[in-house]
């Protein structure tokens, strides 16, 4: 581990290590926003559906709840096979970054629309029926009633869902993706040099740490509640 503190160290790695960063954070946050864009109007589904919807409908909600329970329950690293052709199809390569992405996608939707759910839920039921007997819409009832009441709790699940999606993306290292997660493998693992892995995994806790004080620090000033 002593060479961590040399020169040459670093003049070698790096460079390598601020590609590795780029690479992770690229995967993160396009990830994070395709899988939203799914994942978020999935969990409003299930709550507009529900048994206690505003519009329940059993057969539909058994059914998209089905699809994430699916999705959820395959992990990750098999997933990301199993999409291999899927993956060279929509983006071209089924390496690196944009190889990375789709499954990353794939994976994080279902975890995200459980997440989406769960905050909705806990939105008070008698500000929606407020806002249902002044003749809101069920679209206005999503925009200015739903999301805006769970908006902590949204953003507190977003914090998890990018952090997640994070630790995906170490995993994806392992068949290519590049990033943090294939520095840690193919310099630190398969090289026997394990101050090169050690130094990736503290980059990856930072980057964890950052992303949750972050999310937790917004959450806490918008929440009425601790006002």
């Amino acid at each position: 581990m002593g060479e961590l503190f040399t020169v040459e160290f670093w003049d070698y790695f790096g460079p390598l290590l601020l590609a590795g960063t780029r690479d992770t954070l690229v995967m993160t946050v396009v990830s994070t926003v395709f899988a939203y864009l799914l994942g978020l109007p999935l969990g409003v589904l299930l709550v507009l559906t529900g048994d206690h919807g505003i519009r329940p409908h059993r057969t539909l909600n058994r059914c998209v709840g089905w699809v994430i329970n699916v999705g959820r329950s395959l992990p990750f690293i098999i997933l990301m096979v199993c999409v291999l052709p899927f993956t060279k199809l929509l983006v071209g390569t089924k390496l690196g970054v944009l190889g990375a992405i789709p499954p990353l996608v794939i994976s994080a939707a279902p975890f995200i629309a459980r997440m989406v759910e769960s905050s909705l839920s806990e939105v008070d039921a008698g500000v929606v029926e407020a806002a249902q007997s002044m003749g809101a819409s069920t679209l206005q009832l999503v925009w200015k009633v739903y999301l805006p009441e769970a908006l902590p709790s949204l953003i507190l699940g977003g914090s998890i869902s990018i952090i997640t999606i994070l630790a995906y993306t170490a995993i994806a290292g392992a068949i290519g993706a590049g990033g943090l997660g294939d520095l840690a493998i193919r310099y630190g693992y398969q090289r026997r040099e394990p101050a090169k892995m050690w130094v990736a995994a503290v980059l990856l806790i930072v980057l964890v740490q950052i992303v949750q004080t972050v999310f937790s620090r917004v959450s806490n000033r918008i929440d009425k509640r601790l006002k």
